[in-house]
């Protein structure tokens, strides 16, 4: 098993592939890498020399930011943006679409699951009544 910045790269897949599985670096930026480091990129994790593997990790530490560091810049910038009270740190505030997506019918992953908003039947609004007056208890006043 050949490990990169503490990701653990699957050993029969190529090498081409594998480096994508590392946060922050693409399909654009792993044949930079390749390239720098003199790596084919059609070899396989496990045919990977330790000298290879060190040259791509130098490569990569040099140039790009992955991980942890590259997630703790995305997360300052959007906290940033919530400080400074921007129209896109106030759509991150109420998990709402940032990038101008619509809302009305989709954006399900952002928003949550579905809650139904309207009339109920009288059955089912005496039900909701009942269990809320169990679940709270009653107060008492010394």
């Amino acid at each position: 098993m050949a490990r990169i910045l503490g990701v653990v790269l699957p050993d029969n897949s190529r090498i081409e592939y594998a480096l994508s599985l590392i946060y922050g670096i693409g399909w654009s930026n792993v044949t930079i890498i390749l390239k720098q480091a003199g790596v084919d990129k059609n070899k396989r994790v496990n045919q990977l020399t330790e000298e290879e593997l060190k040259k791509i990790t130098q490569v990569i530490d040099k140039d790009f930011k992955v991980e942890g560091d590259l997630k703790e810049i995305i997360n300052d910038n959007i906290k940033r943006l919530k400080e400074i009270g921007s129209y896109r740190g106030i759509r991150h505030m109420h998990s709402l679409p940032v990038h101008g997506q619509r809302t009305r019918r989709n954006a399900r992953t952002k928003r949550g699951k579905r809650k139904t908003v309207g009339a109920l039947k009288k059955e089912d609004w005496a039900k909701l009544e009942q269990q809320k007056s169990q679940t709270v208890p009653a107060t008492s006043s010394s």
